[in-house]
């Protein structure tokens, strides 16, 4: 007989992995290994009950909608911009921030031109809004720092993440639209919940129950 496989985490490396562990080790689960310094970037639970994987929070959905991974931990704003077909459990209540609209306070005024330049690195998210809106927009993506569009003049506003706000001040920066609310989510691969749903819903129960508690 086969010996069945460990159930597959995919883990955003970084605060999200961070949180994710405490938040496993609220449900029972041994993660000391995963705390460990290490550049491996595949781990197992001291009762090697889980297997975790570590990967960049953009590739979370993608592990997951493939299979390789059977349960994740990705934020809301990763799950709009790749839009995969999984499935979307929890809202894990941490790493909240907003979807922001950002430039200067008087943008209407020094824009000149017929179609809006937007820059982001969620370019399908920005695209999504703005044709809700009815709205051209020319999209230049930028994959860091997005604010200097608007200051020297690339495009007229961004479409990013805001958590404090304190770089958009420190760059004259104010938000001028909030798109929607983002935090961590736990996500599930299809075939996954289907096939393995005895040992996946008991431990999605477990988290649910931390969540609320916190």
């Amino acid at each position: 007989m086969t010996e069945k496989r460990q159930l597959t985490f995919a883990l955003a490396k970084g605060r999200l992995a961070e949180n994710a562990v405490e938040i496993l080790e609220q449900c029972g689960v041994d993660c000391a290994p995963l705390k460990e310094q290490t550049r491996k970037l595949v781990l197992f639970d001291a009762d090697r009950k889980y297997r975790f994987i570590f990967v960049k929070p953009a590739d979370v959905p993608t592990y997951i909608e493939r299979g390789v991974a059977d349960i994740g931990v990705v934020g809301k704003d990763t799950l709009l911009e790749e839009s995969k077909d999984i499935y979307e459990m929890l809202d894990l209540k941490f790493g909240a921030c907003r979807m922001c609209v950002a430039g200067f306070s008087s943008k209407e005024e020094s824009i000149t031109h017929s179609t809006l330049r937007v820059a982001s690195k969620y370019v399908h998210i920005a695209k999504d809004y703005y044709a809700a809106k009815g709205i051209d927009v020319d999209i230049v993506k930028l994959t860091g720092s997005v604010e200097l569009g608007p200051i020297i003049g690339l495009t007229d506003i961004i479409v990013d993440i805001v958590e404090s706000g304190k770089t958009l001040e420190a760059n004259g920066l104010v938000v001028l639209e909030e798109i929607c609310k983002l935090s961590a989510r736990l996500v599930v691969n299809k075939v996954s919940l289907k096939t393995r749903h005895r040992e996946i819903m008991p431990l999605i129960d477990k988290i649910a129950k931390v969540v609320e508690m916190k």
